[in-house]
């Protein structure tokens, strides 16, 4: 049975929060010294930092920020560069795919692939931010029932249109949404267009949760799927829990924690031990052709110039290809007229 439209509303007041950071006393003398040793320490291991290249598929925790996770990670490699494939909320858990060293050329293929969540949606509470760090903002005594909910999940699927939280990282006018959420402002932020390729009822625990599956493309809002679902079904609902199981090529079976990694860096004997639980840089490029050159051509590629393509098989025209030279990835190419240009080669 359908839910009645009837809502109430909780006005409440989003409290603004400020951070300081600490200021050093100059009157410490051993404060000033520490820091100073400190330091000096981080002086040390930049220079001492590893040319690492590959692909981690990081069990994010519930609670850390993407940031603080690929720096954590990043550290504990000692690598040169990091960056990651998407990035997961703080109240979120689960895979964070993060790039090192000459990997994080690829990061744009990561963050194209689909992703594959599992969300526990709150019934009946609505909230400012659409998960459970935020203000309640409204409130429904309606509880949908699975026909309900089993009846609606395919007008979910497919190419929709899609408003993002207003807690989110949009630019408006050249401010995040948040702040400008954060500070009282009234936020308008415009629909979009998303892909959901899947969503499925997994479970219904109590009254007041339902537990869902999504697989979806670039730029879905899991938060606003919530938010949408629950409206649909005549109540109001945001995150009760959220956790990302696969980013493309990376699933639950590649995932490896901080404190696994912490664990394997303090048993290794040196650096190179760590670098048996990297993928290869070429692992986010299975959806683009593969194309070997012979020593000459890699040597012209790599001085930035372009290779003729021979032979009535050879492709004209092909956005982005994978050169292979041997076994190790140059880098990748596009294909104009029969000529194979660099685009983004790796320094190996």
């Amino acid at each position: 049975m359908a839910c009645p439209p009837a809502r109430y509303e909780v006005h409440a007041r989003i409290a603004v929060s400020c951070r300081y950071g600490a200021r050093l006393c100059r009157a410490d003398r051993q404060a000033s010294q520490g820091s100073r040793g400190g330091a000096r320490s981080r002086r040390e291991e930049v220079k001492t930092r590893q040319n690492i290249h590959g692909w981690i598929a990081l069990d994010k925790p519930e609670g850390m920020g993407s940031t603080q996770a690929l720096a954590k990670v990043k550290r504990l490699f000692n690598a040169n560069k990091a960056g990651h494939g998407g990035t997961l909320d703080p109240l979120a858990s689960g895979l964070l795919p993060i790039a090192l060293g000459e990997a994080t050329k690829t990061v744009s293929w990561a963050m194209e692939g689909r992703k594959t969540y599992r969300v526990v949606i709150k019934w009946g509470e609505g909230r400012t931010t659409d998960d459970r760090e935020g203000e309640i903002s409204e409130l429904s005594e309606c509880r949908p029932s699975r026909k309900d909910i089993e009846s609606i999940l395919t007008s979910f699927e497919g190419e929709i249109l899609q408003t993002p939280p207003k807690f989110s990282a949009i630019r408006v006018s050249g401010e995040r949404a948040y702040d400008l959420a954060r500070a009282g402002e009234e936020v308008a932020l415009m629909p979009r267009p998303v892909f959901i390729e899947r969503i499925e009822l997994l479970a219904l625990p109590d009254r007041d949760h339902g537990e869902f599956s999504v697989t979806c493309g670039k730029g879905t809002y899991i938060r606003s799927l919530a938010r949408d679902l629950a409206l649909a079904l005549g109540t109001v609902g945001h995150v009760a829990s959220l956790r990302r199981t696969q980013v493309g090529p990376f699933g639950e079976k590649d995932m490896i924690s901080l404190e696994k990694l912490d664990d394997l860096r303090h048993k290794a004997a040196g650096d190179n031990a760590m670098e048996g639980v990297l993928r290869p840089i070429e692992t986010v490029l299975d959806g683009i052709p593969a194309l070997a050159v012979k020593d000459a051509e890699a040597q012209r590629l790599r001085q930035g110039q372009s290779v003729l393509l021979r032979g009535a098989s050879a492709p004209i025209a092909q956005d982005a290809v994978l050169v292979m030279w041997g076994q190790k990835p140059l880098g990748i190419c596009s294909i104009e007229k029969g000529s194979l240009k660099p685009k983004r080669l790796f320094n190996l």
